[in-house]
């Protein structure tokens, strides 16, 4: 196990150089990434196993954060976790919030660009402007 945890090491290292990344994105993806060089070395895994229960890249309840959005599918990180990438995935934005456990309500969207959209609507009042018009 030691030889995949080394490969894995130098691909999260390579790829932290490039963006900024959370010591708890850089833990999750050595694990994910050396699992899945492990398997690819010792062999295909069957399908069964892989149609199992699927682990999250994060904890579901970390993944919506200040300043982004973690993708439980791939690990990645995003202001907004829009349609577009979730179709990547072959999952509609309620299939994955069904999938992880969100409230059908929930905006896959960080919590500090939610706040500052929410405060611009109001500060802008477009709902007083058509009345008047």
């Amino acid at each position: 196990m030691e030889e995949y945890v080394q490969e894995a090491l130098e691909i999260v290292k390579a790829q932290a150089g490039v963006r900024n990344m959370t010591e708890e994105e850089i833990s999750s993806m050595v694990k994910t990434l050396s699992e899945s060089i492990k398997s690819v070395s010792v062999g295909a895994e069957s399908t069964e196993s892989t149609q199992g229960k699927q682990e999250p890249a994060v904890d579901p309840k970390k993944a919506v954060r200040e300043k982004s959005v973690v993708c439980l599918e791939c690990g990645k990180t995003f202001k907004v976790l829009t349609k577009r990438h979730l179709a990547t995935h072959d999952l509609t934005p309620e299939e994955y919030k069904q999938k992880w456990g969100y409230k059908k309500n929930q905006a896959l969207i960080a919590k500090g660009l939610a706040r500052d959209r929410k405060k611009k609507m109001q500060e802008m009042q477009l709902w007083k402007r058509r009345k008047t018009a």
